[in-house]
């Protein structure tokens, strides 16, 4: 895979691909619509940030490429791909415990804070890793 050209774009499987680690100077697309939200991206070599519905989703720092971005009530599924380690904050239900596997490997339990938010690292890898987020219990 390679990153996204148009900065975001709607999979055939409804689910969306976003940000470009490679840019030198931050771009972002406002109002991208897909299945019934709007999306909003900023992305350049320092940060990628995607909000839906005008709230915080997940930012990557530095930059990273989001592939195949899907969410719903039980977490989150993506792909990552970055030139370095990064750092991935992902808002979801707060006060809320989950367990975070890359490429199939429990790595862990984390609890959200009072926001939603929850944070950790993705060490870089000649593929890209799987991130699959679930919500326990």
């Amino acid at each position: 895979m390679a990153v996204i050209q148009e900065l975001i774009r709607q999979e055939e499987n409804g689910r969306i691909s976003f940000g470009n680690y490679l840019m030198d100077e931050k771009k972002k697309v406002l109002d991208f619509e897909a299945n019934g939200d709007l999306y909003k991206v900023k992305t350049f070599r320092e940060i990628t940030k995607l909000e839906k519905n005008g709230k915080m989703l997940l930012e990557a720092v530095p930059g990273a490429t989001i592939h195949n971005f899907g969410m719903d009530e039980k977490g989150a599924k993506f792909s990552v791909e970055s030139e370095e380690d990064i750092q991935i904050t992902l808002e979801l239900e707060p006060e809320t415990e989950y367990k975070i596997l890359i490429d199939d490997v429990n790595v862990g339990k984390m609890k959200t804070n009072m926001a939603g938010k929850v944070n950790f690292s993705v060490e870089r890898q000649n593929k890209m890793p799987e991130i699959v987020i679930e919500k326990i219990g």
